[in-house]
């Protein structure tokens, strides 16, 4: 874009800006937010919720003090640390979902910008960060919110290549592929297995912005992983570590970071053979390059369906321009579209005109129809910012530090305040819709048939919904390893004061890796809260 367009565009960007704060969005938009801590003694920068309903946020480990110490006696050493080398604050916690209490937790090595994965067994895997968390692995083994469970940093083996800005995703065998990097153009696996293995596509697309970091992976059910960077995709064979497919590029510009949108595979349903690819917004290429803070952002979000043989991306716009938006997959199949800015990129004090307002995602709408704007929130959440969907449907929202410190008087503070967002589903109009699990199996196997039982305070009309929806590790406005599974069913039958569904388990791993799941019941457009099951082989 030359300099007068540019110039151009920026001016009818302000003025738009401008008029927006003068025309008052109505203020019965759907949705509430509530505060849930007022300090939780870290800025999250990756986070995830484990099946003990508690919820581990992850900042990074070499900038000083947090708001919160570890207990006495605890310390870490560490001669990368910018601002203090004998460090006895916490930079990890875990939050109670029942009780809203903060307890720290003791990182050894470096976070940043890492990535991560729950394994089958409920594990939390952390993967690289940066100085000596390059080529780190951690595991987080949840327990109850009562217990005592904290970070381990595994000494006998460490990643075959540093990985900053990389991404995770679990395979069908429970193993982990982790992609790309800073610099760190192949793939590897955890547990290892090959070592490093160089990935063409990722040294292809690397611009001069590097727009190739957190690549944006889907396991696909066919077991082929969509890798998408900068605004190109490709269809990987992690079995024969090989190229099968490349997908159009994408119009609009780049992607990822450091001009990030995001990205969601929709619900997998039917017979499991479709799957749709959906990635929304980022920066202009340059904006990061030129700190161009006043730069829009993009709109427009590309649709594709990868497993079509000749596939076509399909173009919509969003409400408003968007970078470092969280796509969230909600129990309904619906996304929501929360967190960012309208102007500006990733990094640190690069953006402005924080975009208050989520949107709401309705793939099953006409194009033009699929856009709902929701109550917006009064806390910015800008880089370094995360959002998680909760077990009882609400959708977490947790940090924002767009600074290399903490600063806490600047434009946009660094922000230790947790909320959540909860969609109009959960308002009180339709909490006679609103299905109550009471029982389900703890343990499934594939292609098992089972029963769920529900009650509902208005009789059933049509088909209640059993959808799994696994918990991902939320970070750089992408959440690795999210996946929704829609479930078949049978009718609802009365029995007494509950309602029996049949159900049939996912057939394989390729449709929904091994592992915990959060089990919502839908009945009409209203999920209850979930249930945890383990999804075995």
């Amino acid at each position: 874009m030359d300099s007068l367009l540019l110039q151009w565009v920026r001016f009818v960007f302000i003025v738009t800006s401008a008029l927006c704060g003068v025309f008052a969005w109505p203020n019965d938009l759907p949705g509430s937010w509530e505060l849930l801590v007022a300090d939780a003694g870290i800025a999250s920068m990756h986070t995830a919720v484990t099946h003990h309903n508690t919820v581990v946020l992850i900042d990074r480990a070499n900038i000083g003090p947090s708001h919160l110490l570890l207990p006495r006696g605890h310390c870490r050493f560490d001669r990368h640390d910018a601002v203090l080398k004998h460090d006895c604050y916490a930079h990890s916690v875990v939050l109670d979902l029942q009780t809203n209490r903060i307890r720290p937790l003791m990182i050894l090595t470096d976070t940043w910008c890492s990535s991560g994965q729950f394994l089958p067994d409920g594990t939390l895997l952390s993967t690289g960060g940066d100085m000596d968390g390059f080529k780190k692995i951690r595991m987080f083994k949840p327990c109850k919110a009562d217990g005592f469970c904290d970070w381990d940093e595994l000494k006998d083996v460490e990643l075959a290549e540093g990985r900053w800005y990389a991404t995770n995703q679990i395979l069908p065998d429970g193993s982990v592929i982790i992609v790309g990097g800073r610099a760190t153009n192949t793939i590897e696996y955890f547990p290892p297995r090959k070592g490093a293995v160089f990935l063409p596509f990722l040294a292809d697309v690397e611009d001069k912005q590097m727009d190739n970091l957190y690549p944006y992976v889907h396991l696909l059910p066919s077991g082929h992983i969509f890798i998408f960077a900068n605004d190109r995709a490709v269809l990987y064979d992690h079995d024969v570590d090989k190229i099968v497919r490349d997908f159009p590029p994408l119009p609009g510009g780049p992607r990822n970071y450091p001009s990030a949108g995001s990205s969601v595979m929709l619900a997998l349903q039917g017979d499991y053979s479709m799957a749709v690819i959906v990635v929304c917004g980022g920066a202009q290429f340059g904006a990061f390059l030129q700190k161009s803070t006043d730069a829009p952002a993009h709109g427009s979000c590309g649709r594709i369906v990868a497993t079509e043989p000749h596939p076509v991306w399909q173009m919509e716009d969003m409400p408003f321009g968007r970078i470092m938006g969280d796509m969230v997959m909600l129990p309904t199949g619906e996304v929501l579209i929360i967190n960012g800015a309208q102007a500006g990129s990733q990094g640190f004090e690069r953006a402005t005109n924080p975009c208050l307002h989520p949107v709401l995602y309705r793939p099953d709408q006409p194009v033009g129809l699929r856009f709902m704007t929701l109550n917006p929130g009064i806390v910015p959440r800008m880089y370094h910012s995360t959002a998680n969907l909760l077990p009882d449907g609400r959708v977490l929202l947790a940090g924002s530090n767009p600074h290399y410190f903490y600063r806490f008087k600047a434009k946009f503070p660094t922000e230790l305040r947790i909320e959540a967002f909860s969609p109009e589903y959960l308002s009180a109009d339709r909490a006679n819709l609103r299905p109550e699990i009471h029982g389900i199996p703890e343990t499934i196997r594939y292609g098992e048939i089972f029963e769920v039982s529900v009650s509902v305070p208005l009789p059933v009309v049509g088909i209640v919904e059993v959808n799994f929806g696994s918990a991902p590790f939320a970070t750089h406005s992408f959440s690795q390893g999210q996946r929704l599974v829609k479930l078949a069913v049978t009718s609802a039958v009365p029995n007494g004061n509950l309602y029996k569904i049949g159900c049939t388990a996912p057939p394989n791993g390729m449709v929904a890796p091994p592992g915990y799941y959060m089990a919502f019941a839908v009945n009409q457009g209203v999920p209850s809260v979930a249930c945890w099951v383990q999804l075995v082989d």
